[in-house]
């Protein structure tokens, strides 16, 4: 196992960062760009990590630490942030996502303290029983996978604007 909550933690404080750097100053058509119908542009993908930031990853650490395995996760709705878009700037969403992430990463620093946490578990709805170790690693990958994501569909955006040089490009392949 690769697990070690240190090196996750440098990869979850670095996501707003990253997405900052990334996102600020892009004109809306950036912004608003997606794969198609029923894909998500880089907007709702940042809804969506503040709105794990809110009602996911916390909650479910807390179950796991206080229930014991004893209780199933809280529920999750992954398309929330679809029902009620923000209206508030990209500026303005990563900066409560940054808020959100600051807050997260020092309940975890306050409140897994040993390695033993590590294997405590908790009932996912749909899994079954998960470990903590787990649910940490997929926060790290979840993170991860949204950055992905965020390129790809802005690479996607140029796909036949790049000619025959769309072969040598493996983020427009697959």
């Amino acid at each position: 196992m690769n697990f070690n909550l240190k090196e996750a933690i440098e990869v979850l404080e670095r996501t707003p960062k990253t997405l900052e750097s990334l996102l600020v100053g892009l004109s809306d058509d950036w912004l608003q760009c997606n794969e198609g119908e029923g894909t998500w542009n880089s907007n709702q993908v940042v809804d969506h990590l503040i709105e794990c930031e809110k009602s996911n990853w916390i909650p479910r650490i807390k179950t796991i630490l206080e229930e014991r395995g004893n209780r199933v996760f809280p529920p999750f709705d992954r398309d929330a942030h679809l029902t009620n878009p923000s209206q508030n700037s990209i500026c303005q969403k990563l900066e409560e996502f940054k808020r959100l992430r600051g807050r997260n990463i020092e309940f975890v620093r306050v409140e897994i303290t040993k390695d033993s946490q590590f294997e405590l578990t908790g009932e996912h709805p749909v899994f079954g029983k998960v470990k903590l170790r787990e649910l940490l690693s997929t926060w790290v990958v979840h993170d991860l996978t949204h950055v992905s994501q965020i390129i790809r569909v802005m690479s996607e955006r140029y796909r036949e604007d790049v000619g025959p040089w769309v072969e040598y490009l493996s983020v427009l392949k697959g």
